[in-house]
């Protein structure tokens, strides 16, 4: 995989986490699969609309499962089992190769900040798994904004706290919300492919 980036003077970079720097989508899908079949799922979960809700918080994506599904839930409920099932996966979590190479390269030169759908605890936990955590001045989840993804309100906290202009933030995102969401903040984006080939 070889990674997009558009020409430009930017300031600082801001990068998703899961699907992004760290290949943890199927991860959460088999958490999620597990939670909702607990749930009263009777099929497995769909993969591409599962994908296809990337960067959203995970209490809003409980409440887009069940209403896909037609399920009555408590989403804080379904939020707190899906963590722990996730946690319980979270040390089988691979690198993004070509991101991370290029994070750790852009680290020595300009401020970086993490902009993530996850709560705050599974962010943290899993950028210090992989070693990723000292490379980034800021780390913005779910827990620090009102509005997630496709809202630009995480992205544009983000380039508040490295003291960057929205517009010379350059943003890596795996999903449509993320890109949505950067856009709506005034900045580019480059486009990680999510669903790595397997193998």
């Amino acid at each position: 995989m070889k990674l997009d980036i558009p020409p430009g003077d930017f300031a600082g970079y801001i990068f998703d986490l899961d699907g992004t720097l760290i290949d943890t989508m199927p991860l959460h899908y088999r958490a999620w699969d597990v939670a909702m079949r607990q749930a009263g799922l009777s099929v497995a979960l769909d993969e591409d609309f599962f994908y296809s809700l990337g960067g959203v918080p995970t209490r809003r994506v409980a409440e887009l499962l069940a209403a896909h599904y037609g399920l009555v839930i408590d989403p804080d409920k379904m939020f707190h089992e899906k963590e722990r099932l996730f946690g319980d996966l979270q040390k089988d979590a691979k690198l993004i190769a070509p991101t991370v190479a290029f994070a750790r390269e852009a680290a020595k030169t300009h401020p970086m900040a993490i902009a993530s759908g996850g709560p705050r605890k599974i962010v943290q936990r899993s950028l210090e798994l992989a070693g990723l955590l000292p490379l980034f001045k800021a780390v913005v989840t779910a827990d620090d904004v009102v509005h997630g993804k496709p809202s630009p309100d995480m992205f544009l906290l983000a380039a508040k706290l490295l003291g960057v202009p929205p517009e010379r933030c350059l943003v890596f995102e795996d999903a449509a919300p993320g890109f949505k969401a950067a856009a709506a903040a005034g900045m580019q984006v480059v486009r990680v492919p999510s669903r790595l080939p397997k193998g």
